[in-house]
């Protein structure tokens, strides 16, 4: 797929902070119950922090237990990237930034069953918070 943002892996490299760098463009995974936004509660959007694409709504964001920050739903205008993923011995969904093709986390059908039942499951470095004026 082709991206609208596009930098060489040396630039990647220069943007991101070394965590950063692994889990959004080595589609890595940040330990759990360790992330900045994992229990962050705050209103606001939360963006891809490789190219600032607005992604979710605090409103979306619950408390899963899983160890990473949760949502619900992402925001109309993300249109994030569903793609398959068979990486050690499972298949899941990964989810990517649609606009910079950043790795954000994983998608799973265990979320709020009121809420459509899904599970957004992102890492905290692949995020950028700016809060709610």
């Amino acid at each position: 797929m082709s991206y609208q943002v596009t930098k060489k892996e040396e630039e990647w490299r220069e943007k991101l902070s070394p965590e950063q760098y692994r889990v959004l463009r080595e589609h890595g995974t940040e330990r759990p119950f360790t992330g900045e936004y994992y229990e962050h509660y705050e209103y606001g959007t939360y963006s891809c922090a490789a190219c600032d694409t607005e992604l979710f709504a605090s409103e979306n964001k619950y408390s899963s237990g899983c160890g990473w920050p949760s949502f619900w739903g992402e925001l109309e205008t993300a249109n994030i990237e569903h793609k398959r993923d068979f990486s050690h011995g499972m298949i899941r969904t990964e989810l990517l930034c649609s606009n910079c093709g950043s790795h954000l986390g994983h998608i799973f059908n265990d979320g709020p069953r009121d809420k459509g039942g899904k599970r957004y499951c992102i890492n905290s470095v692949c995020l950028n918070f700016t809060p709610s004026s």
